[in-house]
């Protein structure tokens, strides 16, 4: 499956409940409430034309201060999103491998690419969460063991949506003459992207089955280098490396002036952190500004041939929806 490497594509987290920016804070804890605003601020997503929606995989927030909010799970979510849109893709960022068996994931993902008309996209990682393992009675296996999983697990997913009858044995799973029907729609299959930042073992990974590599919250020396690792291991399998896309999921805060965005910052600072911290952990506050100052920060992945871009708006709402589309979608 080639990727066209120049071709931009701006997708966005869709709210789940639990995060800054979902709702207004005498709204936070209505789930009611929270899947209205999930769904229209979708729907007000394909109209605008950007061009994926995407969902964490979480049992519960990963902020300490947030663990006792509401969180929508990953999956269910987006059948409901898939089945009232039409054009916009759907995926996750990123499934959690150890939470599902992979013959159980090519059924649930070719399920949701025939509800979506063939729009969905399978993000997924080896899981990382530990407290969150723990609380739903998982496993938590060494970060080799989860990485070696996944691998087995992409083998077993394109197996079962490629072949007629699938079989495999691995250290980890094991099919046998097993049928996934019905196939997905898009062939050869639904994109693959990967997630995480481990280099010594999960760009392997990457290397060997991904379409699209993506780093969360990654800063752009950081993408320089992964990318840099990324190609050894492709030569070492003889793969191309232009046959993978680059992606980033990216915290931003828009408004139409410095003071706005002040306003915005003050508003989202989580309470263990000062402004600088908190800009510090937006990845350096690099698409946290103006539109002018998101433009300049998102060229420097452009330089570095990220095509495709998850912003997880941290104001969401129509209007920073729009403002990001004309003022910076539309000038890049």
């Amino acid at each position: 499956m080639s990727i066209k490497i120049n071709n931009l594509e701006f997708g966005l987290t869709i709210p789940q409940g639990w995060r800054s920016g979902d709702l207004p804070l005498e709204e936070e804890n209505n789930p009611v409430k929270q899947y209205e605003f999930a769904r229209n601020i979708s729907l007000v997503a394909e109209k605008l034309g950007y061009d994926a929606l995407y969902a964490y995989d979480h049992l519960i927030p990963h902020f300490r201060g947030d663990i006792e909010k509401n969180i929508f799970e990953c999956f269910t979510l987006l059948s409901s999103i898939a089945a009232i849109t039409n054009k916009i893709k759907i995926g996750q960022v990123v499934a959690c491998n150890s939470y599902r068996n992979p013959s159980l994931l090519s059924k649930m993902i070719s399920t949701l690419d025939i509800i979506s008309n063939g729009r969905v996209e399978m993000g997924i990682g080896a899981g990382w969460y530990k407290d969150e393992y723990i609380a739903y009675g998982y496993d938590f296996p060494s970060d080799i063991s989860r990485i070696s999983q996944l691998d087995e697990a992409l083998t077993v997913v394109k197996k079962l949506w490629m072949e007629e009858r699938a079989s495999f044995t691995g250290t980890h799973y094991r099919i046998l003459n097993a049928i996934c029907m019905p196939k997905p729609i898009q062939k050869p299959h639904p994109i693959i992207m990967i997630g995480g930042a481990g280099e010594r073992y999960l760009l392997k990974v990457v290397a060997k089955h991904a379409n699209r590599y993506n780093l969360f919250f990654g800063k752009p020396q950081d993408i320089k280098r992964k990318i840099s690792v990324l190609n050894g291991y492709c030569m070492n399998i003889g793969r191309n490396l232009k046959e993978i896309e680059y992606s980033v999921v990216l915290p931003c805060i828009i408004g139409e002036s410095e003071e706005d965005v002040h306003e915005i910052l003050l508003k989202n600072q989580r309470k263990d952190k000062t402004i600088n911290q908190y800009l510090k952990y937006l990845v350096d506050g690099i698409t946290v500004g103006t539109p002018e100052k998101i433009v300049q920060g998102l060229n420097e992945y452009i330089d570095l041939k990220v095509g495709h871009f998850i912003i997880h708006f941290l104001n969401l709402s129509n209007n920073s929806l729009e403002l990001f589309k004309s003022k910076v979608i539309n000038k890049i």
